[in-house]
């Protein structure tokens, strides 16, 4: 998986390994499950993008990217997997893991508002993943997710400025064909 290339300012030998084991875990619990646009990619690069673009934000602080890419990781598991969060994780991060999990859409839309600024940003990262790859959804569908996806970056840029996410984010949500 990752290798550790010795001292580093940012991450401990002990976080990369343990951000090994989560990427194993997750890899393991979307294992067979694929992405909606093409049946074929495996639905793990989805939280693995999320995860990983996080630690890019070069002006976001330390504690939120490192729980970001956590949360990120493990977004999807507690909807659309049996399994259950592993003992590993820090009590931070199983509440934005919880915080990030709702029943449907619809109900994410509404109640997620009502979460931490921060839950809102990590949200940001995983609605723009899947409009990355989106071929599949309808223009129905399309035309409410970015219409939300727009709330999004529009909160984000309040919290937390510009960020790599936001220049993503305006790029594929304000596309010209």
């Amino acid at each position: 998986m990752l290798r550790y290339a010795g001292n580093h300012k940012y991450m401990s030998k002990e976080q990369y390994s343990n951000l090994n084991e989560h990427v194993k875990f997750v890899m393991k619990a979307h294992e067979g499950d694929v992405r909606g646009w093409d049946m074929e990619t495996p639905y793990a690069i989805h939280p693995l993008w999320c995860s990983m673009t996080i630690y890019s934000e070069t002006t976001l602080p330390k504690q939120i990217r490192d729980e970001g890419a956590v949360v990120l990781l493990y977004h999807d598991i507690l909807e659309d997997t049996k399994l259950n969060l592993p003992d590993n994780l820090t009590p931070d991060e199983v509440d934005g893991i919880i915080q990030m999990t709702f029943t449907g859409m619809t109900q994410e839309m509404v109640e997620v508002w009502n979460r931490e600024p921060k839950i809102r940003l990590f949200k940001l990262y995983d609605k723009i993943s899947n409009l990355l790859d989106s071929s599949w959804m309808t223009p129905e569908i399309i035309e409410i997710y970015t219409s939300y996806t727009k709330k999004l970056l529009e909160d984000v840029e309040q919290n937390f400025g510009q960020l790599n996410i936001t220049r993503i984010a305006r790029a594929i949500l304000y596309k010209k064909f």
